[in-house]
């Protein structure tokens, strides 16, 4: 398999050769960073639905990152969704910071400077996108 010329697809790419399951990792430094988040979750069936939540987040950033066909258009829609669950808009976009937090302590040294300068435009690009819904 080729590795991706896109940076954060790579950054993925370099994180499930490293760990299986991003979601307890990607949770638990959401819950260590905002406890207040914590309450947000029901606590039967919530592993499911983190672990959904995560994947569509993903896909989200991918297509945000890469040719935008369409799945990043879930960020928009979830700022409204979360709005009306009472989730602050800071959270909101702070859950993306949080992936790449993890990220970088799953990739160690191979995180490169273009990942990080890559992560940094897209989590600025996400801030944008939804201060302006």
């Amino acid at each position: 398999m080729t590795a991706s010329s896109n940076p954060i697809e790579r950054s993925f790419e370099l994180a499930a050769a490293r760990c299986e399951d991003l979601t307890p990792l990607v949770y638990r430094r959401l819950f260590e960073t905002h406890p207040e988040a914590r309450t947000m979750f029901r606590t039967e069936g919530s592993e499911l639905v983190k672990g959904s939540m995560l994947a569509m987040t993903i896909e989200a950033i991918l297509d945000f990152a890469g040719e935008r066909a369409g799945h990043f258009r879930l960020i928009t829609s979830e700022v409204y969704s979360h709005d009306s669950y009472g989730t602050p808009r800071e959270l909101f976009v702070a859950f993306f910071g949080i992936i790449a937090q993890t990220l970088r302590e799953v990739v160690g040294t191979d995180w490169s400077d273009d990942i990080d300068a890559a992560w940094q435009k897209l989590l600025g690009d996400i801030k944008s996108l939804v201060a302006a819904q």
